[in-house]
């Protein structure tokens, strides 16, 4: 039996309960499909490693991750230590330091929500946002001087490099080769930046030579964001730089129904280190530990971490799970309107399970 290797990685607020949760349901499909289980082994890095020991995950921790063949992460960021320093001393490092330069952000609306664009079909909003994960407004390039004072400045460079931009639009158009509509997206604000993103207009034109096959057009990232309103049907797959699809696939999820149930892969698809998976809701510190947290952000990144491993049928079984469970609305948590808890989100995706395996 084929046995993988998954850190979790719980961080702060309510990432300690979306990701035992998670692996509850990984357990949950592992038993029901048969054929391969999981190893867990749990970091407990994140504010409170902080708070012990001055940063939020030891020099060596790279190291302790790179063996797995896939990380669950829960959310970083804690109201009594700096942003900058939870982003950057957790997510981004390991981000960075395993060069998963493709975050991939499904959305659409699943069964049983009610989404705020009443005037769309669920058919019309299934899209799949593309962002480059490694450099441009991220690249953490950049410094202050003069700090207190009048003179003070403080500079961030968004640093696009062409094999960075190369390498995820090529990403990107492969993706939507193989979804059916076979159309891309590609976002840019080359009007006013005019320097990294007419480099990327440019790239993206080359790139499309390579894939006849895929209907591409670009948009600029502020008309992208009434576009996303007014036409979603217009939209399938969509590409951008770091800083504009971490805005946009933010907007994506609101339209879905709730940041909640949103997903994402942060993807190294050379597969040379272990690839990490996560909801996008954050640490939410405002309902931690009331048992209040929607899982069902955690459970579609948990489908995607089944897809990246091969296990295509068992990832099917867990997506019509979860998709079982928000049709019905008792068991729709408060972000969706709901009174259901965490928990009780997690049991009812285990016995569609359970029930799917006899």
């Amino acid at each position: 039996m084929k046995t993988y290797a998954i850190a979790t990685i719980p961080g702060d607020g309510i990432g300690k309960e979306v990701v035992p949760a998670g692996r509850r349901v990984l357990e949950a499909v592992a038993a029901a499909s048969g054929g391969f289980a999981f190893e867990f082994e749990d970091f407990g890095w994140g504010g409170d490693w902080f708070r012990a020991h001055g940063e939020m995950m030891p020099a060596d921790g790279l190291a302790a991750l790179r063996g797995k063949d896939a990380i669950l992460f829960g959310s970083a960021g804690d109201p009594h230590i700096p942003d900058h320093v939870t982003l950057w001393g957790l997510r981004l490092k390991i981000c960075q330091g395993f060069d998963q330069y493709a975050n991939v952000r499904p959305t659409r609306i699943l069964p049983g929500i009610d989404a705020p664009l009443k005037r769309c079909r669920p058919e019309d909003l299934d899209w799949v946002i593309v962002r480059e994960n490694s450099e441009g407004e991220y690249a953490g390039v950049g410094g202050r001087a003069h700090q207190g004072h009048p003179i003070e400045v403080a500079t961030d460079v968004s640093m696009m490099t062409r094999v960075g931009v190369e390498r995820i639009l090529r990403f990107a158009f492969e993706l939507a080769r193989s979804r059916p509509r076979r159309l891309l997206t590609v976002v840019t604000k080359s009007n006013a930046q005019r320097h990294a993103m007419v480099m990327w207009d440019e790239v993206a034109a080359q790139v499309a030579q390579d894939f006849p096959e895929v209907r591409w057009d670009k948009e600029l990232v502020d008309a992208m964001t009434a576009r996303m309103v007014n036409r979603p049907a217009s939209i399938d797959t969509v590409v951008a730089t770091n800083l504009h699809a971490d805005i946009l696939s933010d907007l994506a999820a609101a339209l879905a129904g709730s940041l909640g149930i949103a997903p994402t892969a942060n993807l190294d698809p050379e597969r040379r280190y272990p690839s990490m998976f996560e909801p996008i809701h954050g640490s939410a510190f405002d309902i931690m530990g009331q048992g209040l947290a929607n899982p069902v952000g955690t459970f579609w990144s948990c489908v995607m971490l089944l897809e990246h491993l091969g296990e295509a049928a068992a990832a099917r079984r867990l997506m019509q799970a979860i998709e079982t469970v928000t049709a019905t609305p008792a068991l729709h948590t408060r972000d969706l309107g709901g009174r259901a808890t965490t928990a009780e989100v997690t049991q009812a995706v285990c016995r569609q399970l359970a029930a799917a395996a006899r």
